[in-house]
């Protein structure tokens, strides 16, 4: 199997270059992708001032799980984005109908974009018409544009491209930082293209998605997906296992949205981080404590007239042993969650 590819560097100095993929010119041999090429050669300002447009062997795959039929999904490293996994530390999912693909989430950096084509490549022809950005954080949004040059529509909450807009420097940089410059070369945020306010469907053709934008919780930009016909929900960053959770929006929103979420008859999930399938509701349990003892101990602290400095060095600690990451993500969230409950 050949791909089309181009490659960019990142300066004329030519000293980090790698090969991107140019979606869509995929062919059992060489020739046939280069005639493709030349009948329908790519349309891009970044590609004309690019060189080296040829064809090669198609490149690594991510690796995905069939959960159910014609429903896959990714794990990512339960770690922070570095130089040895690239970025690769979100869940990602993709559901084939009979008609069309959805992708669930994007990773980190367009090599994963690029890398979720090729695993779908490798199981169905039918184009790639959807990519659902379940929220605004980068290590699940930032590998959608290759799926969007190859025709999907970007699809996300009615405040994610806002949100985008005014993170995407910040995002940049520090990705970029984390998992190096080659790493990161080519990666660029993919406008929304649809937005879900409350509930869509997407049909793929006998099988129906059901999206559902939530009010602030995890974030303000959260959206889960049902796939209709397994029962199985991609809930995003709305629920994590094994990783500590990040707060990034309102604690008691989380919570509410949580107990809606358990009550809502899915029978299978898939979190943004850890599982990678997880009963419901019980998957859902381990979340619900530390969001209760977060909330229970910081009220404890504002009560007392404890000062952020010192609250933040002991609220949610009971929960230390029962996840990874804590000391990186715990002290933000209890300080999200002090400057929210504080001034109550």
């Amino acid at each position: 199997m050949f791909e089309a590819v181009v490659l960019v560097c990142l300066s004329l100095s030519g000293d980090i270059c790698r090969h991107q993929l140019i979606p869509g010119y995929e062919a059992q041999i060489k020739p046939a992708c280069e005639a493709a090429l030349a009948k329908r050669p790519p349309v891009s300002t970044d590609l004309e001032q690019a060189g080296d447009l040829n064809c090669q062997a198609v490149g690594p795959a991510l690796e995905f799980e069939e959960i159910a039929q014609g429903v896959f999904a990714h794990l990512g490293a339960i770690e922070e984005p570095n130089g040895s996994n690239l970025g690769d530390v979100a869940n990602i999912g993709f559901v084939i109908g009979s008609d069309s693909v959805a992708v669930i989430d994007s990773g980190s950096a367009r090599w994963i974009g690029e890398a979720v084509w090729r695993a779908i490549r490798a199981r169905t022809d039918k184009p790639v018409s959807h990519v659902i950005l379940t929220h605004m954080h980068p290590d699940h949004v930032l590998g959608a544009l290759v799926l969007a040059e190859a025709g999907a529509e970007v699809v996300g909450h009615t405040r994610l491209a806002r949100a985008l807009a005014d993170r995407q420097e910040n995002y940049r940089e520090s990705l970029s930082r984390l998992i190096g410059p080659a790493g990161f070369l080519g990666t660029g945020i993919a406008p929304v293209t649809r937005t879900v306010t409350d509930r869509t469907e997407i049909d793929l053709g006998d099988r129906v998605l059901e999206l559902r934008a939530w009010p602030v919780a995890h974030t303000g930009s959260d959206v889960t997906v049902l796939d209709r016909k397994s029962g199985i929900l991609f809930t995003g960053d709305l629920v994590f296992h094994q990783h500590t959770p990040a707060l990034d929006g309102q604690l008691r929103g989380w919570r509410a949205v949580l107990e809606e979420l358990m009550a809502s008859g899915a029978s299978q999930i898939v979190p943004g981080h850890g599982g990678l399938v997880l009963p419901w509701p019980q998957g859902g349990e381990d979340l619900q404590r530390y969001l209760a003892t977060l909330e229970r101990d910081t009220r404890a602290a504002v009560v007392a007239g404890e000062r952020l400095g010192d609250a933040i060095t002991h609220i949610a600690e009971s929960e230390a042993p029962h996840w990874d990451l804590f000391e990186a993500y715990n002290p933000r969230n209890a300080t999200v969650a002090f400057t929210e409950l504080e001034w109550e």
